[in-house]
């Protein structure tokens, strides 16, 4: 079975699970510290997406356009 993520990615995701145990890993624009290992991984592959490596694509939060034309009928 394929990896899901390459070699790149996997070094970011694991530099900023480091960086969260330590306590140095800071989001965003507020600069808070990261507490959550949901919130490292993601960080870490949203590095690893700019860098250009093998990472697969954002899950969208968005509903599908079936789904909202069919609760506008209701």
């Amino acid at each position: 079975m394929a990896s899901k993520y390459g070699e790149k990615s996997q070094e970011k995701v694991e530099k900023a699970m480091h960086e969260r145990k330590h306590g140095t890993l800071k989001s965003g624009k507020s600069g808070k510290k990261v507490k959550s290992r949901k919130q490292a991984i993601a960080i870490g592959l949203s590095e690893a997406r700019r860098a250009g490596g093998k990472v697969p694509a954002k899950k969208s939060s968005k509903k599908s356009s079936k789904s909202r034309k069919s609760s506008k009928k209701k």
